[in-house]
């Protein structure tokens, strides 16, 4: 009897493991795509270390790290940037320059301006200088401000503005460089009062970053239709994942304000929704679970 007992939970186990295989991870998400532009340096700091390069670097790192978003590569935001630069310009053809503040391939845009970068240090009397380095007892103070703001891509929108601050302190006996400049070395700025303090402001943010993207509806776009499939624009590498679902959008369109040129976005109407069946690394096919005629450059949205 106590056989057949054994026999029966491990059936019923193996029943329970079987109807999991193939259902979609409750708490998986799509990754939102987000590009960081340079900040700008708006304190009084004027070392030759390039503040806003900086901190453009370690707020991606920051965004990677949480492995919540697709964080665009630099060299394609510059390349971006320069293209809308030379529309803005005027010296393309009407109708083909890319618009100001629409990345393409970034939902969301992260800007950022430093207030306050700034290392106060005392009991240096003590020390020893030569040629620019110090030895000697010294107590550093550090405190860094920045402002950061998230943008929509498809509409230009300030979705929030965020202020943070970071403070650190260091002191006893070390060596160290005191001419104010890193030389655009990254890793040797970490280790300073300024560079703690500067993480502590990037991390705050990156934490409130994540915090309101979680209201904003993952985007994507359809890049080949069937009349039973389509293919759309983001795969394993965004978050993707066989079962997930999504609506599907037809935009309308473009809302131009008159005053400013600035696309305010576009009406859109709900035609139907899919669901994922193929996953590959950068694009994935989902079946057409209602609606019809869906067509390239359809949108689709999470829940």
């Amino acid at each position: 009897m106590k056989e057949v007992v054994n026999v029966c939970s491990l059936i019923a186990v193996l029943l329970a493991a079987w109807c999991l295989v193939g259902l979609p991870d409750a708490t998986a998400a799509p990754r939102k795509t987000i590009a960081v532009s340079e900040f700008d340096n708006k304190s009084s700091w004027r070392g030759q270390w390039r503040i806003g390069w900086g901190m453009q670097e370690m707020m991606c790192t920051a965004l990677v790290d949480t492995g919540k978003f697709t964080v665009l590569e630099r060299q394609d935001l510059d390349a971006i940037m320069a293209e809308q630069d030379l529309g803005a310009s005027g010296r393309t053809g009407k109708g083909s320059a890319a618009a100001i503040g629409k990345l393409g391939k970034a939902q969301i845009l992260i800007s950022g301006a430093v207030t306050e970068f700034e290392e106060k240090k005392g009991g240096e009397g003590a020390g020893i200088g030569f040629k620019g380095f110090r030895i000697g007892g010294s107590h550093e103070q550090a405190h860094v401000a920045i402002n950061v703001r998230i943008y929509d891509t498809s509409s230009g929108e300030v979705l929030d503005s965020i202020r943070v601050e970071g403070t650190a302190d260091a002191g006893g006996l070390k060596l160290g460089y005191s001419n104010a400049d890193f030389g655009g070395d990254l890793g040797g700025f970490r280790k300073t009062p300024l560079g703690k303090a500067t993480q502590e402001a990037i991390d705050e943010s990156v934490q409130k970053i994540a915090s309101r993207l979680k209201s904003v509806p993952w985007q994507g776009k359809i890049i080949k239709a069937t009349p039973s499939k389509v293919y759309i624009n983001a795969g394993s590498k965004g978050g993707i994942d066989d079962g997930m679902e999504f609506d599907v959008y037809r935009p309308g369109e473009s809302l131009v304000d008159p005053d400013t040129g600035m696309t305010l976005g576009a009406e859109t109407e709900k035609i139907g929704r899919i669901k994922v069946s193929s996953v590959k690394e950068k694009f994935s096919i989902a079946k057409i679970v209602s609606g019809a005629d869906m067509q390239r450059g359809d949108l689709i949205k999470s829940e």
